[in-house]
């Protein structure tokens, strides 16, 4: 692997659905570090457990723990690769196997003294998942989204603007109706909706480290689901316990309750899904 700039990258775009755009999937801090010594292997893992898998600050396992891992190639070029997986609910993502894959490539090299510069794609991929139109009545139409993105980290800060060059996690004309819990006006496709995720990590010292994230989500033709989320976060890997590392982060929207909810299997029961809560979370990197 070229550095360990490289490792950051990578984990930042799997973290893309830990948790929020600001947070990497097994729960360390996406705030970049000055580059580093080389690392001598090019293919990284990690694992994870979190107590709610929190996209963009809304839940994706109905508020019930994720399991997380995925796997990274990073080119001394500064190419890279990833993939990476987590439970998730079906009943935000129905008629499917109750799985998220992401994979995703791109780009990343230095363009300034302690700048970088990150382009490239990103698939959100849920196998056999469909939208319903009613309780239990499935169409064809897939929860599947790819994201382009453009990222630039400088010391401690990083932003990352991504845009939809699909429709947002199936959003359009015709499933504006039952894409979320409350029906929207169809007003055609949502591609082109996009995110910008700023973030900001610093060194408490002793190994702990604090993370503050804010982000912002424009849903194009469909304004009542745009909304801005926000996350603080502290890690600290532990020896002791074979280098596991520890967080705990506080995640909040103000993403409209009307929409952002999901019921149980009957559409009853429903949790409303952007509300603050804690996230715990146990990781291992490889």
């Amino acid at each position: 692997m070229l550095t360990l700039f490289l490792t950051s990258s990578c984990l930042l775009h799997a973290a893309a659905r830990a948790e929020g755009e600001a947070t990497a999937p097994v729960q360390g801090p996406a705030a970049a570090a000055p580059a580093a010594a080389p690392s001598a292997a090019p293919i990284t893992a990690n694992i994870g457990l979190v107590s709610d898998y929190r996209f963009r600050g809304i839940s994706q396992t109905w508020k019930r723990p994720a399991v997380q891992g995925g796997f990274d190639y990073a080119h001394s070029s500064g190419f890279y690769l990833g993939t990476w997986a987590s439970n998730v609910s079906g009943n935000s993502y129905n008629n499917g196997a109750g799985l998220e894959m992401d994979l995703y490539g791109g780009f990343k090299t230095a363009v300034a003294e302690g700048v970088t510069l990150d382009v490239g794609a990103l698939a959100y991929v849920y196998p056999g998942a469909r939208l319903n139109r009613a309780p239990g009545v499935p169409t064809g139409d897939k929860y599947d989204n790819v994201d382009v993105y453009a990222a630039v980290t400088a010391g401690n800060f990083s932003g990352k603007l991504s845009v939809a060059a699909t429709d947002y996690f199936g959003l359009d004309g015709n499933t504006a109706a039952y894409a979320y819990f409350n029906a929207l006006t169809p007003a055609g496709s949502s591609k082109g909706s996009a995110y910008l995720d700023l973030n900001y990590g610093f060194d408490l010292g002793q190994g702990l480290t604090a993370a503050a994230h804010v982000g912002h989500l424009w849903v194009r033709h469909y304004g009542d689901l745009s909304y801005t989320d926000w996350k603080l976060s502290l890690s600290k890997p532990i020896e002791s316990l074979g280098g596991l590392t520890l967080s705990a982060s506080l995640v909040g929207t103000d993403a409209d309750k009307r929409f952002y909810q999901a019921g149980d299997a009957g559409g009853l029961n429903a949790k409303r899904l952007g509300n603050t809560g804690v996230v715990l979370g146990v990781s291992k990197a490889f």
